[in-house]
């Protein structure tokens, strides 16, 4: 039979109510007292109602995470990284893929409410989702702009493509193509191909770039890639806005018989842990995604316990050009 409440304070030698102030950590208690009711619960094996728990505590310590979808590495680890972060603070994560649906992610958003999070870390890329103005639920985002209210962290965008690009040009590039998703208002990633267009405008050559989607095919985007070195054969640098894009310009460059990199020269952009292992020779621009992670749990506990957060946060970045 399932032990009740009353069975672990028979056990322990206390009231219910001290039972219960042990598991809701309320009030004074003394050490002894608290290991006698640890004790009772291990040995009846008893497990405290979590929905009683969250209804008095007016918390169900569940966080939100909204992202395109973690079978990206930068995603992927990202993700990875903000979920171990809430564990060690007490929390649990429910992670959404919106595989950047807008309707998928709409709907993602109402269930996370539906189930009463705490918060919610938002790292998806759709965008005119006015649902986020409104949730009344402490938000962070990651390299997305939703809202005037809701903070923003970032690497460094605007330095990681001067990196990448200037990279290019000390290594003898000139003509030089940049790669990047849609142009989104206010996106901190539309910085990338700000800084691009700055350095080709610094050194007086004419910038080109071109989109690639993250909803694309594989298909879609070889087609894509193809289509730049076709229209572009004086082509001898690419800066990609992330790493796996990056590699497949590489393979497309087999195809065309341009020889990496020493006809063509590629950066990439994210720097996650498995790519870095993988293709080692792909210079790249590494984003901070442990202290992404970490920034964005610490900025959303603050929120939780109504502590001021003060604007947007920008992290550094590095480039690894070998590992």
């Amino acid at each position: 039979m399932k032990p009740k409440l009353d069975d672990v304070a028979l056990e322990a030698g206390v009231s219910k109510t001290t039972v219960s102030r042990v598991l809701n950590n309320r009030g004074y208690l003394s050490e002894k007292t608290k290991q006698k009711v640890y004790a009772a619960m291990e040995k009846l094996n008893y497990h405290p109602n979590e929905v009683a728990r969250q209804l008095f505590e007016n918390r169900t310590h569940l966080i939100g995470l909204i992202f395109p979808t973690t079978a990206n590495p930068f995603f992927g680890e990202l993700i990875a990284k903000i979920e171990e972060n809430l564990f060690l603070a007490g929390y649990k994560a429910l992670i959404c893929n919106s595989m950047n649906s807008p309707q998928k992610e709409r709907e993602y958003l109402q269930m996370l409410i539906s189930n009463q999070v705490d918060g919610i870390i938002v790292g998806a890329h759709n965008t005119g989702i006015k649902e986020y103005q409104t949730v009344g639920l402490p938000i962070i985002s990651i390299d997305r702009f939703l809202s005037d209210q809701i903070p923003i962290i970032s690497s460094d965008n605007y330095e990681g493509g001067r990196l990448a690009t200037e990279y290019l040009f000390a290594h003898g590039a000139r003509q030089i193509i940049h790669t990047n998703g849609p142009i989104e208002k206010n996106a901190p990633t539309m910085l990338r191909k700000k800084a691009y267009e700055d350095v080709m405008q610094e050194h007086q050559m004419m910038s080109k770039t071109y989109t690639i989607d993250l909803n694309m095919t594989d298909v879609e985007k070889n087609q894509h890639i193809q289509q730049i070195f076709a229209e572009n054969p004086e082509v001898d640098g690419i800066f990609a806005s992330n790493d796996l894009d990056a590699i497949s310009i590489m393979n497309m460059a087999k195809k065309f018989k341009r020889q990496v990199p020493q006809e063509l020269l590629v950066v990439g952009y994210d720097g996650t842990q498995v790519i870095q292992n993988i293709y080692p020779q792909l210079p790249t621009v590494v984003q901070p995604i442990n202290e992404m992670a970490l920034k964005s749990v610490e900025m959303l506990l603050k929120l939780l316990k109504d502590e001021p957060v003060t604007g947007n946060v920008t992290l550094p970045v590095r480039l690894s050009t070998s590992h």
